[in-house]
């Protein structure tokens, strides 16, 4: 009996128009290739390294893994028909490895499909799946996933095996495509460098309100990249940080930019700072920095909230406590984030005696409709009440779920039904 995560796979993959053609394999055209080589002298080979996929066969299964394997098979084609002759093929790579090679045979004196067009359609190629990666492996894989594509030209030798001759290309092609990546990544990390070195984040403001009124307890100071750029949203920001190491130093910078504009906020209203649980380590979290900082802007201590985010582990619980009891001796509140999905949440919440609870918006999403989720949030209410803590709900998007969330005593919330973040908030009714 197949059970329903596999049956649920299978019909997002229908509903996904993915490729059901099979494509030959490398192996398998070798030899026809050859003959046609042979008579032209020379050929150009185009691979997409999609070696990321094997995270979807891990997660998914092989059936999964290999349909959207020809699901980017058949993008790279669309994006090749052009070019194609007779003569020409898109395959996959050796049986077992997750490649697609593109292999153009031409006169080896057509310098200017060599030199010029060759290398422009592998720049096509790999802008184009940079782009569509998400898609092609939506709804399969946790995070986009990168496809380097490398090219090379190759002259026929009589001497040598058509397998041979193929596989050397292939090979080379293939060298090429994790230069270009590397190349692509060093240009990726200075650019994101750039940014945190000119302080380019900037920050808006998403209302937490009270369910039962609407009144505002506060609002969530929300970092944005510039505008249009690859580091745009919160996710993107942080994905950069964590894949180049600089994780802690744009929490920081996050931070520093959301109390600079501290006085945005409407009088009344808590702030909510994000924090890794690194920021025990921020100079500027030094409690007499902090509190200067805070009086310059008109606020005090009872007027922030730090949000701890499971992102970052918290390693030593014993000492992230101490640091935890002695803010919350200054003033400061403590606000748990992204719980009900990190392993270690309940054991935060009872080290911690935080004073919210935020619930991640994955359990809030469709509540009304999941009988599951009511119970797990019925749980986390029970903890939050034992505790003394209140939940905030993330992610509100509909009346229906908003309905659910009071009934199930859900406290306060936050998300697009509620109200959209925003540079500047108009001030509102406060608790």
């Amino acid at each position: 009996m197949r059970g329903a995560d596999e049956t649920d796979v299978e019909s997002q993959l229908a509903a996904s128009g993915a490729p059901e053609e099979r494509l030959e394999t490398l192996d398998e055209v070798a030899v026809e290739l050859t003959r046609h080589l042979r008579a032209v002298g020379a050929g150009g080979l185009l691979v997409v390294d999609a070696v990321e996929l094997e995270e979807v066969e891990r997660l998914t299964g092989a059936r999964t893994h290999a349909q959207v394997l020809q699901r980017v098979a058949g993008r790279v084609r669309e994006l090749v028909e052009p070019e194609l002759r007779p003569t020409d093929r898109v395959v996959l790579g050796e049986l077992g490895r997750n490649e697609v090679v593109v292999l153009l045979l031409r006169e080896r004196h057509d310098s200017e499909f060599y030199e010029t067009a060759l290398p422009a359609l592998a720049q096509k190629i790999e802008r184009a799946l940079e782009e569509q990666a998400p898609r092609l492996v939506y709804p399969f894989a946790r995070e986009s996933i990168r496809l380097p594509t490398g090219v090379t030209r190759f002259l026929h030798d009589p001497a040598v095996r058509p397998e041979v001759l193929l596989g050397r290309a292939r090979d080379q092609a293939l060298r090429d495509a994790t230069l270009r990546a590397q190349l692509h990544a060093s240009e990726r990390r200075e650019r994101f460098l750039s940014l945190l070195f000119a302080e380019q984040v900037d920050v808006v403001f998403e209302p937490i309100v009270r369910l039962e009124n609407r009144k505002v307890l506060g609002y969530e100071a929300l970092a944005r990249g510039p505008a249009g750029s690859e580091f745009a949203s919160p996710p993107q920001l942080f994905r950069a940080a964590a894949e180049f190491g600089v994780l802690f130093e744009l929490d920081c910078l996050c931070r520093r930019t959301a109390l600079r504009v501290a006085e945005r906020v409407p009088s009344g209203a808590r702030l909510f700072l994000n924090c890794l649980p690194s920021v025990i380590h921020d100079p500027a979290f030094q409690a007499e920095e902090l509190g200067r900082l805070l009086q310059a802007k008109g606020l005090a201590p009872r007027d922030v909230v730090f949000e701890i985010s499971e992102q970052e582990s918290i390693s030593n619980f014993a000492v992230f406590r101490e640091v935890c009891d002695h803010y919350k001796e200054l003033g400061f509140q403590i606000a748990l984030d992204d719980v009900g999905v990190g392993y270690s949440s309940l054991e935060a919440v009872n080290e911690l005696s935080p004073a919210f609870l935020k619930v991640d918006m994955s359990l809030v999403r469709g509540i009304d409709e999941d009988p599951s989720r009511r119970e797990i949030l019925k749980a986390l209410t029970s903890v939050a009440w034992r505790t003394d803590a209140a939940i905030i709900a993330e992610g509100i998007e509909t009346e229906a779920e908003l309905s659910t969330l009071r009934d199930l005593a859900v406290s306060y919330g936050q998300g697009y039904l509620i109200g959209r973040a925003s540079a500047h908030p108009v001030s509102e009714p406060t608790e």
